[in-house]
């Protein structure tokens, strides 16, 4: 008997343009519950439903009580069934491609588990009354699926073959160097967030054991390494004369970079206002994307071709 991933995929084949949408939704849904998440700490609301997976011990749903805090993290945890959807719909798209693309099914099944994942330790995080080190966790999680939907999305528009570099070895270390780099940064950025002053409650939540000065300046050391690397990248790139989409990539992270840091520095020295760390939030997954692009630039997958026939000569297949 099929299951109704394969009754689907039996009656439906998606164009290269709708699996590519269906895809980059999971990948759009992915930043807008990063940033929707930083909203409900910024606003206070982490504990407006003090449960889980109910909202109050009694009710499922926000009640009129909890006022605008309950509403607000009641709609966060709403919006999680909107990501579910949309990675859903990735699943299917993917796995109704003719022929079946198990390796690209696979990364489609991987965002599935990780917002099952993170849902619970979402869970976690609201009875541990916002514990700082469950909702870093919580934040990198949800870093994670978007790592995988961004490479999700890339794939959906290369073939499978075996993967080929489009520029030397060294420039593809440095790439490597720029992710590497640039993850360490989002996660010292949550050891700033952790001892900081938006604990995403009212109530005297616990806050990471260190001042969160010293752990903003590490946090910007290293946003300048991955600034440095870039402008090396930016400049190896016409060096070496590499493709064209892949120097854009460079000046795309480059942009966003700049970006990044004028917010964060603005927000250091203006008392970190809530607005403007909604911003950096919301930066920080447009750099991560940008790297990620970058890094599966440095390769291609050339389109498989059918082998040609083989031609049998009339004369020899008679004798």
């Amino acid at each position: 008997m099929l299951n109704p991933l394969a009754l689907i995929a039996r009656r439906w084949t998606p164009s290269p343009r709708t699996l590519r949408r269906a895809a980059l939704s999971a990948v759009v849904m992915s930043v807008l519950i990063i940033v929707t998440g930083g909203a409900v700490r910024l606003t206070g609301s982490g504990l407006g439903c003090d449960t889980w997976p109910k909202c109050t011990d009694d009710s499922l749903f926000a009640t009129p009580e909890q006022g605008l805090h309950g509403a607000i993290e009641f709609g966060n945890r709403m919006l999680t069934y909107v990501l579910s959807a949309a990675v859903g719909w990735a699943i299917i798209a993917v796995r109704s491609v003719k022929p079946r693309r198990r390796g690209l099914t696979r990364l489609a099944w991987v965002q599935f588990w990780i917002v099952l994942s993170n849902a619970v330790l979402g869970g976690i995080t609201v009875w541990m009354g916002l514990n700082p080190w469950t909702v870093a966790g919580h934040f990198l999680a949800a870093n994670a699926l978007l790592t995988v939907a961004v490479v999700t999305w890339h794939r959906t528009g290369e073939s499978d073959t075996a993967p080929r570099p489009r520029v030397p070895r060294p420039v593809r270390r440095l790439s490597w160097a720029i992710t590497v780099v640039s993850g360490l940064l989002i996660a010292l950025g949550t050891t700033v967030t952790g001892a900081g002053k938006h604990a995403g409650d009212s109530s005297d939540v616990p806050r990471m054991p260190w001042d969160w000065t010293n752990a903003a300046h590490l946090h910007a050391i290293a946003a300048w390494v991955v600034c440095a690397l870039a402008v090396a990248m930016w400049l190896v790139l016409r060096m070496v004369d590499a493709p064209a989409d892949t120097r854009a990539r460079a000046r795309d992270l480059l942009i966003v970079l700049l970006a990044q840091g004028a917010i964060g520095y603005v927000q250091y020295f203006t008392g970190v206002p809530e607005i403007l760390v909604a911003a950096h939030m919301l930066g920080s997954s447009l750099m991560w994307i940008a790297v990620l692009r970058l890094a599966l630039s440095m390769r291609e997958r050339p389109p498989s071709t059918p082998a040609a026939p083989v031609r049998t000569d009339p004369e020899l297949a008679a004798a």
